[in-house]
């Protein structure tokens, strides 16, 4: 691969993680995960998934999350097993 190969493909990718987040101060990102992707549902059974907010939910989610977890999750939630309420 060029160098030039490597500079396209660097300006179509943007990496980001989720930002700061006053509720979770600790290096433990467990608590935040899960309250990103409970508040990514409640997002967008409150107002649709086209909502802009929401995504970010999502993003802080994906970011945080392991990919394990998510699966789970989303099985749970299509079982309705999942353990936390997702009504907005």
């Amino acid at each position: 691969m060029s160098d030039s190969e490597t500079v396209d493909l660097s300006s179509k990718y943007v990496l980001q993680t989720a930002g700061f987040d006053a509720r979770f101060p600790n290096t433990n990102q467990t608590r935040h995960c899960f309250q990103n992707y409970t508040d990514y549902f409640k997002c967008v059974a409150a107002k649709g998934e086209d909502f802009a907010p929401c995504k970010q939910f999502k993003r802080a989610y994906n970011s945080l999350c392991p990919n394990e977890w998510i699966a789970k999750w989303d099985e749970q939630r299509e079982n309705g097993t999942f353990p936390a309420s997702l009504e907005p």
